[in-house]
């Protein structure tokens, strides 16, 4: 059972917008829809740079 749910539907489309972000930054390529096409190497590194961009904004939140 998966727990992946975006409870705001709002929400959707900014993370949408970060993630595409987070690819960018990191080079790759993200297509709107589907991108079962990704090696784990690509998709691992756009999840763990929209973590080290999440744990940034969290630190400089409580500065």
């Amino acid at each position: 059972m998966s727990n992946n749910k975006i409870n705001v539907p709002q929400a959707r489309e900014a993370m949408d917008k970060f993630k595409m972000e987070a690819a960018s930054e990191v080079g790759v390529n993200l297509k709107n829809g589907y991108n079962g096409d990704l090696t784990s190497r690509q998709a691992g590194s756009v999840g763990g740079q929209m973590v080290k961009k999440m744990i940034e904004a969290y630190e400089n939140g409580l500065k």
